[in-house]
């Protein structure tokens, strides 16, 4: 079962990276294994950066992925999709990816302001960094 998982993991990164490549760059255009690293230099360009993008995805109903790795890949995001996510999941994030990519020349402030449907909004991350709480009581 290892080797199946495997292809079905190179499999499905490749075919994540084929349904939003036309709307990222992508600094290794090359058939990848399990993930693969898009950058959002064209996005960023537009007014939302890859942070950005990643705190939408949690709108869409995403855990966002690896942002900002590699270091080599400026506004670098990490995808990198299991062997266990079904067709309809993976189609669900193409989505979600090339819906984001448009916002983004449409409205990037809907993009810079997410997420708008978690719990807890746009966190401040200077104060959090500056000067966080380390205990619930505080």
């Amino acid at each position: 079962g290892l080797t199946q998982a495997s292809r079905d993991a190179v499999l499905n990164a490749n075919y994540v990276k084929a349904g939003i490549k036309d709307l990222y760059d992508m600094p290794h255009d090359q058939p990848c294994m399990h993930e693969f690293v898009l950058s959002g230099d064209r996005q960023k360009a537009q007014g939302a950066n890859t942070l950005a993008m990643a705190k939408r995805l949690i709108d869409y109903g995403f855990h966002p992925p690896t942002i900002y790795f590699p270091l080599i890949v400026h506004e670098a995001m990490m995808i990198e999709p299991t062997e266990t996510e079904s067709k309809k999941t993976l189609d669900s994030f193409i989505e979600a990816m090339r819906t984001i990519a448009h916002e983004v020349e449409t409205s990037p402030e809907t993009v810079t302001g997410a997420p708008h449907t978690a719990p807890i909004g746009k966190v401040d991350e200077v104060t959090a960094a500056r000067k966080p709480q380390l205990c619930w009581s505080c």
